[in-house]
């Protein structure tokens, strides 16, 4: 692995272009100083890789909704019909999410770790922050394996047109209203979902943003705000939180959906993406598939592996252990109540302090984007950004 030292912008221009979460509480920048060099040919293995685990949650996904597999994964009772419902009518567009993989660089097998399909975040930095590093460092901006912010945009005309192929999208498909929400007093979820605001006003939408407590919704009639009514939802709100914590919305959204009142970005089906339980249906499927690694619901044997809760976030609650069950690193966290799976233990490449990184590749569509997450042997909250650059092999 290759890393490069760069010059960071100052916190004021950070701030200047929307980039607020610029230092962690421990007051060290959260983007690292240094970019990633990859070559071309590993940045195609990683756009190849991710559209082909796509195609796969995509049939295993059928297989769950098949065989109501809704428990053994840990989808909230509440939210069944929901995810059914945006499964089977194409109008419920996955719009992004992010695939966290071991691998990649140095010969070394790219393996899936998990999907976040349904609120990823570093969506700003990986879209924005990149492009900005690499020209305040005078070097070239297109040497990136990332066109997010159009591969969304794009996306954001499918919604409407419910084709592949956008490049006929003109004003008659203009004028369709889609809201934007997050929690309040949360910098960074905020300006992520203004981001996503400003994508799909480009897209030719009417946007509009709102905190999700100023949003009034009714079983048939919709989505409000400020008595507007909104044909389109997104809300960076995890539907599993919205199971357990608002169960009454829960029903209200499910109720809209078989009303055809309001789509709801991402899609109800995005919450058996996320579920790490996820992964022990696609070993079964596809077992020893050479992107995959073995996961189950009960411990590995003989093998070094990590302990995850399937809702879990930024490595809380997360074991892992050696082949003689060993515990090489531990978190606590919140997510002790939800269950467990078993994942075997894929190596992260090291820097010479022995910090670990971890390659995340956004899919809007098909594969768009790629950024590092560097830390410890679990990535957790203090993690940092790193940013890459494709080397340009010269003939």
């Amino acid at each position: 692995m290759k890393l490069e030292p760069i010059k960071l912008p100052d916190n004021q221009f950070l701030e200047k272009i929307g980039f607020f979460w610029h230092t962690d509480p421990d007051e060290t920048p959260y983007v690292a100083s240094e970019i990633v060099e990859i070559s071309s040919d590993e940045a195609d293995a990683y756009y190849e890789a991710v559209n082909e685990l796509y195609d796969m949650f995509v049939e295993a996904g059928e297989y769950v909704i098949e065989n109501e597999l809704f428990h053994e994964i840990g989808i909230p009772f509440n939210l069944i019909d929901a995810v059914k419902m945006s499964w089977e009518n194409d109008v419920h567009w996955h719009l992004y999410g992010r695939f966290d993989l071991a691998g990649g660089l140095d010969g070394k097998p790219i393996k899936l770790i998990e999907f976040n399909a349904d609120t990823p975040t570093a969506l700003f930095e990986t879209s924005i922050l990149q492009w900005a590093v690499l020209k305040l460092n005078n070097m070239e901006e297109s040497h990136q394996f990332n066109n997010l912010y159009e591969a969304i945009r794009d996306n954001f005309k499918r919604l409407i047109m419910l084709e592949e192929d956008v490049s006929n999208f003109d004003e008659h498909y203009e004028g369709w209203k889609i809201l934007f929400s997050s929690v309040k007093d949360n910098e960074e979820e905020e300006s992520t979902v203004k981001l996503l605001q400003t994508i799909a006003t480009e897209a030719g939408f009417e946007t509009e943003f709102a905190y999700i407590d100023d949003v009034e919704f009714s079983d048939e009639e919709g989505v409000f705000y400020n008595d507007e009514n909104y044909e389109y939802w997104f809300k960076l709100i995890p539907w599993e939180d919205i199971a357990i914590e608002e169960s009454d919305l829960a029903r209200i959204l499910t109720n809209i959906m078989e009303n055809q009142r309001a789509i709801i970005l991402n899609p109800a089906y995005t919450l058996m993406f996320q579920s790490k339980a996820f992964m022990k249906i696609l070993w079964d499927l596809y077992p020893n598939h050479p992107l995959l690694l073995e996961t189950s619901f009960d411990p590995l044997e003989g093998k070094a592996q990590v302990e995850k809760r399937i809702f879990g976030r930024e490595g809380a609650n997360t074991v892992i252990v050696d082949e003689n069950h060993k515990v090489l690193a531990q978190t606590d966290g919140e997510y002790g109540d939800f269950g467990v799976i078993y994942q075997e233990y894929a190596e992260l490449p090291t820097n010479d302090k022995g910090e670990s990184y971890q390659a995340g590749v956004f899919y809007a569509y098909e594969a768009c984007a790629l950024g590092f997450r560097k830390g410890g042997l679990i990535l957790d909250n203090y993690s940092k950004f790193v940013g890459h650059r494709v080397v340009v092999e010269q003939v």
